[in-house]
């Protein structure tokens, strides 16, 4: 499966290599019943490759996956193939169906589900609270260029950490 954010576009081969079908599915919850009952009319469905599947992909990986379809990361086609040839949904999709049939296709798709995926979005959540702090505490700092001078002579010393937490300015109460 060749994926992008709002359609997949599939390719289905035969164990001979033979296209049986290539068709471009939309990127939901139907979209993937479609593809799928489309490719199980083609034939046994044993094995998927889909790139993008930690993006893109994810979901239809879950989803093929839940139908017990051994799902692989299929490898896109690199530079110097897409020098050669100009780029097409249709061609990348067949590409990862080769992959996955000549073996060069072999990292089996994460499950998306579990500990370790709640692990990684709590971090994902984590660090992007950090950042907003940091910049919400550059804003506070950038503000003081431009404060009247008795001010900046007062806050303009303190830490980024001091001067968000200091009351009636960036944290506190407010009296």
């Amino acid at each position: 499966m060749d994926t992008h954010r709002d359609f997949h576009v599939a390719a289905v081969l035969a164990m001979t290599g033979r296209t049986l079908g290539i068709e471009r599915f939309p990127a939901t919850a139907s979209g993937y019943r479609q593809l799928h009952a489309w490719a199980a009319q083609l034939g046994n469905v044993l094995r998927a490759g889909v790139e993008s599947s930690g993006n893109y992909g994810a979901a239809l990986s879950r989803y093929l996956l839940s139908q017990g379809i051994e799902v692989l990361e299929a490898p896109g086609p690199g530079r110097a193939a897409r020098r050669r040839r100009s780029k097409s949904d249709r061609g990348d999709a067949e590409a990862a169906a080769r992959a996955v049939l000549s073996g060069r296709a072999r990292s089996p798709v994460k499950s998306g589900s579990g500990p370790a995926e709640i692990a990684r979005l709590y971090l994902v959540a984590k660090d992007s609270a950090v950042k907003a702090q940091r910049q919400a505490a550059n804003q506070l700092k950038a503000i003081l260029v431009t404060a009247d001078p008795t001010l900046r002579e007062e806050l303009g010393t303190l830490s980024r950490r001091a001067l968000v937490n200091r009351p009636g300015f960036g944290g506190g109460s407010m009296r």
